[in-house]
């Protein structure tokens, strides 16, 4: 059984699961006599009201991601994407436990976050991520005065993994980064 079929599969029966629990709480309610006696089932959970909306779940929570890591992965910070890209679809996922992350040293963190934090280069990712890959396409951005600008930029955000260089002249965002780059920018614009 292939890893997405299994997350598929237990994605499906935790949605079953709750969607079971919800209905015997239904039941429940439905099944209590109307005199207001005490039924003989007792339930820890409050039936909900036959025209209260079900919990969502699934495609229909808004915190589908956050949920189904609190039940998987219990601590752990994670980020994920799915994008189309010119190069074709990126699917991407990297997670760590929260206190592996705070007992780590952070001071090499600082070279490549300090790549991305010069207005120039962040606009060179962007404009690299849009489809402009040519030294003669970005020497046209406006942030850039000259090509020696231009080749200092490119070369940091190199070093720091930012871009490659498959050819001369060519840059490209790597594939693995592409989703970390977007989420550092959705960090940046919350």
């Amino acid at each position: 059984m292939e890893p997405d079929d299994q997350s598929t599969i237990e994605r499906r029966l935790a949605d079953l699961e709750h969607e079971v629990a919800r209905l015997s709480a239904l039941a429940a309610h439905f099944s209590a006599p109307a005199d207001g006696a005490e039924s003989g089932a007792e339930s820890g959970a409050e039936p909900q009201a036959a025209d209260a909306a079900p919990e969502p779940t699934g495609a229909d929570d808004p915190l589908w991601f956050v949920n189904e890591l609190g039940r998987r992965a219990p601590g752990a910070v994670m980020m994920a994407g799915a994008v189309e890209t010119q190069a074709g679809p990126v699917r991407w996922q990297y997670g760590l436990h929260a206190e592996g992350l705070l007992a780590q040293d952070w001071s090499d963190l600082a070279r490549p976050l300090e790549a991305l934090g010069h207005p120039a280069r962040i606009e060179l990712v962007r404009q690299v991520m849009r489809g402009a890959h040519t030294t003669a396409e970005l020497l046209q951005l406006e942030h850039l005065a000259s090509s020696g600008q231009l080749y200092h930029h490119l070369r940091q955000l190199v070093t720091a993994g930012w871009l490659v260089s498959p050819r001369r002249g060519y840059y490209e965002v790597p594939a693995a980064r592409v989703v970390p780059l977007l989420v550092l920018t959705m960090i940046a614009s919350s």
